[in-house]
């Protein structure tokens, strides 16, 4: 399954919880416009099948696309100029390591940790099943350089003593970013490299294997 099959199911999935939202409108009118409003309805399942989390990258794509609230109206108190400029850029950071999140989760629902021998007949579909976590796995990297990128923005020196407390949670991340305890290429990577060779495993059974 390629990236864009699975962004495909993911609009499907989110599709179902648009048509929700509108048919319980007159209960809860919400009205999604601005970032903040989109990551609002980010939200954890008790538990986590895939088409929850096609949901939240859903969400998460859209608060990453569309345009910044008022600062009056941002997730944390904004003022003065400064601050709203790394408000912005930690919000970005934080968007993108969300998605991280979520396509690491999602990969793991098609991912196999082990090729037992007794698999051998369903071969080809957990290949299939491989290439897909795959395909999650790659794109959770390209929001790791995203969201390296926009830590190193909120981490310029104007902003060594802007401290935003309502967001302190964001601040601790570009900081685990800046000094390397948290880095999401290394994990990816090594998801990658573990399922490779999973699929190595399965590419070399045969029909004498069970």
């Amino acid at each position: 399954m390629s990236t864009d099959t699975i962004k495909k199911r993911i609009t499907r999935a989110a599709a179902v919880v648009i048509l929700v939202l509108f048919a319980t409108a007159q209960a809860a009118a919400y009205y999604a416009q601005y970032k903040e409003q989109y990551y609002r309805l980010y939200h954890l399942h008790y538990i986590q099948y895939p088409d929850d989390t096609m949901e939240n990258i859903y969400w998460l794509e859209k608060a990453l696309k569309a345009d910044f609230a008022n600062p009056l109206y941002a997730l944390a108190l904004i003022e003065n100029e400064t601050q709203w400029e790394k408000y912005r850029d930690l919000f970005m950071m934080h968007m993108n390591l969300k998605m991280i999140e979520q396509y690491l989760l999602l990969g793991s629902k098609w991912d196999k940790r082990e090729a037992y021998f007794y698999n051998a007949p369903w071969k080809e579909q957990n290949l299939e099943s491989l290439k897909t976590a795959e395909s999650c796995y790659e794109a959770a990297l390209t929001y790791w350089r995203s969201a390296k990128d926009w830590a190193d923005k909120a981490g310029e020196k104007r902003f060594r003593f802007i401290f935003l407390e309502r967001v302190q949670y964001w601040e601790d991340e570009a900081f685990r970013i800046s000094e390397g305890s948290l880095d999401y290429e290394r994990i990816v990577n090594r998801e990658l490299d573990r399922l490779r060779k999973i699929r190595a495993k399965f590419e070399a059974m045969d029909d004498k294997t069970y």
